[in-house]
């Protein structure tokens, strides 16, 4: 069963934005999709590019190495056919809580 950690406070990630927060050992990027977050892995498969640095689409992501694009809902590269570790998410009390 995964246990919910706080990530960051809501208001810290403006809609339409994301930001590399560290769980554990961990490097996750948390998006912000018009009050939806939504968490991925940081490191894109393709070659290793900063997902949390990317521009957003809707629930699309865009590696800002290499344009690679991915799905915040599931992970899915609509690129390719890679994937990202995606995370289950929640707002409590003004919180992002990401499932490790």
């Amino acid at each position: 069963m995964a246990t919910f950690v706080k990530a960051c406070a809501a208001t810290e990630i403006d809609a339409g934005t994301g930001r590399l927060v560290t769980i554990g050992d961990k490097e996750v990027a948390v998006f912000n999709v018009d009050g939806t977050f939504h968490a991925i892995g940081n490191e894109c498969p393709h070659r290793g590019g900063p997902l949390a640095e990317g521009e957003l689409d809707g629930c699309l992501v865009q590696c800002p190495w290499h344009a690679w694009q991915f799905d915040l809902t599931t992970g899915e590269s609509v690129t390719d056919d890679l994937t990202v570790e995606r995370y289950e998410v929640r707002v409590e009390d003004g919180a992002v809580l990401v499932a490790v």
